[in-house]
């Protein structure tokens, strides 16, 4: 009995990872940036923003 419950979590995990390919196929191949709109530039500044404070939280629970 083992043996098929086994097998059956692998098919489960196949299942996880096909459903997974097919979210990932739903990605547009090509996109344009337009990165001289001001918009793009807030963005980016919100998101290195966002990283830097991250990366100072990290850097402070490691050396604790």
């Amino acid at each position: 009995m083992s043996e098929r419950q086994g097998s059956g979590a692998m098919a489960g995990n196949k299942k996880t990872s096909a459903a997974q390919d097919a979210s990932k196929t739903d990605v547009p191949e090509d996109f344009d940036i337009d990165m001289g709109d001001p918009e793009t530039e807030k963005a980016a500044v919100a998101i290195q923003s966002q990283f830097r404070k991250f990366q100072k939280k990290k850097n402070r629970d490691e050396k604790s």
